[in-house]
C-alpha cells in the first residue's frame, strides 16, 4: 500500500462514515446524528438505498452459507466488514461448521471497539484494525496468521466496499484484487460487489456527496464493466455477475431490488 498515514483510533461523531451510515440503514444503533443527516440527504437523490443495503446484507449471508456448504471452505477474510449486526459472517459460517475461522478487517475505530467486544469469547474469530488496501499488513497480522492457513483455500470478501476507495494503479480495487490473488491457494474464493449506476448524474452526485461528507474517505460509484474487470481469470459461479438480490435467492419471495437508479452489482469468483 502506498499511503503511510497511520490509522486513527479517534471516533469523530461529527464526520459521517460509510460503516455507520450502513449501520443506520440496517436498523442499527451504532451511528450518530451526522450519519443520519447524511443518509437523509443521500435518500433525496437515491431513495432506494435502504432497500439496497438490506438486500446486500442478505446477499452476503447467502454467499457465506453457499461457500461453506457447497465448497467446504472454513476460512473467511472479510475486508471492510462494518459494524456487527445480526447474522454476521462468523455466525453464518459457524452454523455450517462450528470450527470455521473468520477475520474481520475495518479501518473504522468504532468497528474495532464493538467487534472486539462481541467476539471476546470466540477464539475462532477476530477483528483487526487495518485499511483494506494494506494487503501485506492484513495477511501478515498476527491474528490473521493465527486463524488462517493460506496454504488452504480461503474465502476473501470485498462486500460493498470497493466504492469506498479511489482508483489508483497501486491501491485501487484492481490492484488490491491482484495482490490478494497472488497470496491465495487454488480453490480460494473472492466475493466482490459494489455500488454501480448506468446514470452518469447519479454516479457524479453520489461520488461527490460521499467524498464531501466523509472528508475524503470515498472512491466512486462505478459501472458494471469496472466490476467485471476484477473477475478476469476467475471461475465465476452461477448465476454470474448480477444485481445481488438476484444471486441465488432463497425463494421467489426474497425481496428484490425494485428501483434502478443505482444497484449493488457483483458476484463470486473461484481461483483455479
Amino acid at each position: 500500500m502506498s499511503t503511510e498515514k497511520p490509522l486513527s483510533m479517534k471516533i469523530d461523531a461529527d464526520v459521517p462514515t460509510a460503516a455507520r451510515m450502513y449501520d443506520y440503514y440496517l436498523g442499527g444503533k451504532d451511528n450518530y446524528a451526522a450519519d443520519r443527516a447524511a443518509v437523509e440527504e443521500l435518500d433525496k437523490v437515491v431513495p432506494s438505498t435502504r432497500a439496497l443495503a438490506l438486500n446486500n446484507r442478505r446477499f452476503l449471508q447467502r454467499v457465506v452459507r453457499t461457500i461453506a456448504e457447497d465448497h467446504g471452505i472454513r476460512q473467511f477474510l472479510d475486508h471492510g466488514s462494518g459494524l456487527p449486526t445480526q447474522d454476521n459472517v462468523h455466525q453464518v459460517a459457524q452454523r455450517v461448521d462450528p470450527s470455521a475461522h473468520v477475520v474481520y478487517v475495518d479501518n473504522d475505530p468504532m468497528v474495532l471497539v464493538h467487534g472486539r467486544a462481541l467476539l471476546e469469547q470466540d477464539e475462532r474469530t477476530t477483528v483487526i484494525h487495518a485499511d483494506m488496501r494494506d494487503t501485506d499488513g492484513i495477511f501478515e497480522h498476527p491474528d490473521t496468521r493465527r486463524l488462517i492457513d493460506f496454504s488452504q483455500p480461503v474465502a476473501v470478501l470485498f462486500n460493498s466496499v470497493f466504492h469506498c476507495i479511489p482508483d489508483s494503479d497501486t491501491d485501487g480495487p484492481l490492484a488490491v484484487v491482484r495482490r490478494v490473488r497472488e497470496r491465495l491457494a487454488p480453490g480460494s474464493i473472492l466475493v466482490m460487489c459494489q455500488l454501480v449506476s448506468g446514470d452518469p448524474e447519479v454516479r457524479r452526485f453520489v461520488t461527490d456527496f460521499m467524498d464531501q461528507v466523509t472528508q475524503g474517505h470515498w472512491g466512486r460509484v462505478r459501472e458494471e464493466k469496472d466490476v467485471a474487470e476484477w473477475f478476469e481469470g476467475l471461475e465465476i459461479l452461477e448465476p454470474g455477475l448480477v444485481e445481488v438480490s438476484t444471486w441465488r435467492p432463497d425463494s421467489e419471495l426474497v425481496p428484490r431490488q425494485k428501483t434502478q437508479e443505482w444497484i449493488e452489482f457483483g458476484g463470486v469468483g473461484r481461483l483455479p
